[in-house]
């Protein structure tokens, strides 16, 4: 059985950084693709950023340059390191993984199997 856990979300001021951390039990970790998502109150969950299974990385154009995705396989963990943060990147972040995605699902989020709790991400000044 599958199960994600996210951890590090928190309140911070605009400007400042944070990291996410998904863990994530079971095994054949390094064959899923994994990503975060996001969602604001009163709006659709989004993507935000996924490493497929291959190793190509995906942002949202909305967090590119500000988000770094990254994986560590020998941890089982995968990681979303923030910068430069934002009022509107304010939304709980939700971690996903998935074994059968192929590249042109990688940002639906329907497309993925396994999803953790979420992690509330709060940006305010």
């Amino acid at each position: 059985q599958v199960q994600l856990q996210e951890s590090g979300g928190g309140l911070v001021q605009p400007g400042d950084s944070l990291t996410l951390s998904c863990a994530r039990s079971g095994s054949t970790f390094q064959r899923d693709t994994m990503a975060w998502f996001r969602q604001a109150p009163g709006k659709e969950r989004e993507f935000v950023a996924a490493v497929w299974r291959g190793g190509n990385l995906y942002y949202a154009d909305s967090v590119k340059g500000r988000f770094t995705i990254s994986r560590d396989n020998a941890k089982k963990t995968l990681y979303l390191q923030m910068i430069s943060l934002k009022p509107e990147d304010t939304a709980v972040y939700y971690c996903s993984a998935d074994p059968n995605i192929i590249l042109s699902q990688v940002r639906i989020g329907t497309s993925y199997k396994y999803w953790g709790q979420g992690t509330q991400v709060t940006v305010s000044s």
